[in-house]
């Protein structure tokens, strides 16, 4: 609790005084962000940092290993997709990120295996990565380039599950909304963003 309260108060007696009429706009007007970024949790990877983003700039959801789930009607807490659902149609976002990041946990349990063996939420959630998985050849579990190669290709499989979602694929379709993906390598502070015409991720300089 400490070093929150302390955090806090580094907030208002800095950022604060500059963002105070931002704030104050956010609050009359409400948010207008253009942009959605699908994050993990991982507290190396913020995504307000990562790109600089001020008060409004971004709506971010979060969760382990940037995952977009399958389309799933019916029963269950569906927050993730919910949490889509607001930002095509209610905030209608120009563009939804796909950020993944380099080491991430969720991926490298999914090569290895569930790091509870008996857990209620996190080895459903991370079995979600399975049909990434299921698209490259000879990964191994010790393997840093195979960990590589499955964080990209877990990032593909989350932009194409978003356009099984219809409010994404008509909002798409319509040129109101583009589909992007990256990568933040936490090691060296370097963005790898996709390339849609050739399938690569290449670094942003």
């Amino acid at each position: 609790m400490r070093q929150l309260i302390d955090g806090y108060r580094r907030f208002r007696a800095g950022h604060w005084p500059e963002y105070r009429d931002i704030y104050r706009e956010l609050s009359r007007h409400g948010q207008k962000p253009p942009t959605l970024v699908i994050a993990c949790s991982d507290s190396r990877v913020d995504p307000a940092v990562i790109f600089d983003a001020q008060p409004g700039e971004i709506f971010v959801v979060r969760n382990v290993a940037n995952l977009v789930p399958p389309r799933e009607q019916g029963e269950g807490q569906h927050g993730t997709s919910a949490a889509l659902e607001f930002a095509v149609r209610v905030l209608k976002v120009d563009m939804i990120l796909v950020l993944g990041h380099g080491d991430c946990g969720g991926i490298k349990a999914s090569l290895i295996g569930d790091p509870l063996g008996d857990s209620e939420y996190l080895g459903k959630w991370i079995g979600l990565i399975e049909p990434a998985k299921a698209r490259l050849e000879h990964l191994d579990p010790e393997d840093p380039v195979s960990r590589d190669r499955l964080e990209f290709e877990s990032i593909r499989l989350s932009l194409d599950r978003l356009m099984t979602f219809p409010f994404v694929a008509q909002a798409v379709a319509a040129g109101h909304l583009t589909l992007e993906g990256a990568r933040f390598r936490v090691f060296d502070g370097r963005l790898e963003w996709l390339d849609k015409t050739s399938g690569e991720f290449s670094r942003v300089e």
